[in-house]
């Protein structure tokens, strides 16, 4: 294994900055950008996509999220000397010419972005994002628009889901910092969290970051811990409460009820103030009933490995939890395999043929109804106009490298996820087998996708 000189000493711990953006990416990015620019191809115009092919199993409909990311990376988008020169020192470009290596030293992103609002309801095969730019900077970006969508979009629909589950009046609380798939993901997993409709996060970081109030209550640790010490478990209550006052108190470390039952007696008496209790395991619908009865007026807060389903199954069988964390099931599962492909060079229309990997060519707009209540959309042609009644959903959010726009607040886009789930039909947003809405091809983009095809094919034929 060949030993690179590192790029800053600090790299050693594999942390990430924006200045690190640029080489954040596959291999095959850089690989293409210098083929291009041998063949003097990187300055060509070209539009790509992002979009899914499919939405993952489960889910009938998709919450888009990750652009403002997107966008900061896109605005941070450049080579220093020192990177190129850790580029070159792989030995991997030796083939590539002076003017490459002149494209990445004066480089940055230059082209515009269309996108879809963040927080709306989106369908198999629309583009949640288009990408204009001169061919290699369009290509060098895939990577990490894909990771920053993909992820965000899946945590922000969980979220999404687990609200419309759990109801308006539930508080639910983001958790899952240990379990996301790293410090990065987790603050992203955070903010996506609140943007799909969580109330807030034990992220300390994320939340200041993001303006937001962090929120969270105790591990079984602290009680442990004081009980070992003080000689009880009331007493390492009291000890919290006196420096958090009424604070919700985790009460499943050693014998729920029995803890429940003490609580309720200096609660009655006047002795102490209580403001809610956790529980983190056993058996929740049971337990929450018990504890209800004996602290009527104490909220009562559920966590451990919950989901939609979960929370489904809690609430139909009558459990009485006014709130949940949510970590681990919330913040991983299933991927949202969105993927970035090429639709058009030089105003020329592209597509994919391989098997079960077809792509529509050329640049795509959705087209969104709202007729009598029911969603309606029609995936065509940005030269095509809106019928009467639709609302073209991507808009440009940059132009020439630049937001065209501030970032929207977390308020409004948690208000236009809710909006969004709102509007869907209910076979869409059941958990169990969702009914996806079907999207209408325009007769345009169907015309398209037949020309390109017969092109394609005929290229193919001559070539030979």
């Amino acid at each position: 294994m060949t030993t690179l000189p590192d790029l800053d000493r600090h790299h050693q711990e594999l942390n990430l900055s924006a200045a690190d953006y640029s080489l954040l990416t596959d291999l095959y990015q850089l690989t293409m950008a210098a083929c291009y620019t041998g063949e003097g191809l990187e300055q060509r115009w070209s539009s790509f996509e992002l979009f899914v092919r499919r939405l993952p199993e489960g889910f009938g409909y998709l919450i888009a999220m990750g652009l403002a990311q997107a966008l900061e990376y896109l605005e941070k988008f450049r080579f220093s000397s020192s990177q190129i020169a850790a580029l070159q020192a792989t030995g991997i470009f030796a083939g590539a010419g002076d003017r490459f290596w002149s494209l990445l030293a004066q480089g940055q992103f230059t082209g515009d972005v269309w996108a879809v609002a963040e927080g709306t309801a989106v369908f198999a095969n629309q583009p949640l994002l288009r990408v204009e730019a001169p061919l290699w900077q369009a290509q060098l970006v895939e990577t990490y628009l894909l990771n920053a969508l993909n992820y965000q979009t899946l945590v922000a629909t969980r979220a999404a889901r687990i609200r419309d589950v759990a109801g308006q009046q539930a508080t639910l609380l983001e958790f899952g910092t240990r379990r996301a798939f790293s410090p990065q993901a987790s603050l992203w997993a955070a903010r996506a969290a609140l943007a799909g409709g969580l109330d807030a996060t034990s992220n300390v970081l994320a939340a200041l970051q993001l303006g937001q109030q962090p929120s969270g209550t105790m591990a079984h640790a602290l009680v442990m811990a004081l009980s070992a010490v003080a000689g009880s478990e009331d007493e390492a209550f009291s000890a919290f409460h006196r420096y958090f006052p009424g604070a919700p108190l985790l009460i499943d470390t050693y014998d729920t009820i029995a803890a429940a039952e003490r609580l309720a007696e200096k609660v009655n008496s006047g002795e102490m103030e209580l403001t809610g209790v956790r529980l983190d395991s056993g058996d929740l619908i049971t337990l929450s009933k018990q504890v209800r009865s004996l602290l009527p007026g104490v909220s009562i807060f559920a966590s451990g490995d919950l989901d939609e389903w979960e929370i489904a199954r809690l609430k139909a069988a009558g459990a009485e939890i006014d709130g949940y964390g949510l970590g681990t099931r919330l913040v991983t599962g299933s991927p949202v395999n969105g993927v970035y492909k090429l639709v058009e060079i030089d105003n020329i229309p592209v597509m994919k043929k391989s098997s079960g990997k077809l792509t529509y060519p050329g640049r795509k707009q959705i087209f969104r109804s709202f007729a009598e209540g029911k969603v309606t959309d029609r995936l065509g042609l940005v030269t095509e106009s809106p019928l009467v009644g639709e609302q073209p959903l991507l808009q440009v959010a940059m132009k020439q490298g630049k937001r065209v726009q501030p970032p929207e607040t977390l308020a409004a886009i948690r208000q236009r996820t809710a909006a969004s789930i709102a509007s869907l039909p209910k076979e869409t947003r059941r958990l169990d087998n969702p009914v996806a809405m079907q999207v209408e091809i325009s007769a345009a983009l169907q015309d398209l996708t037949a020309k390109t095809e017969k092109r394609t094919a005929k290229n193919a034929k001559d070539a030979k």
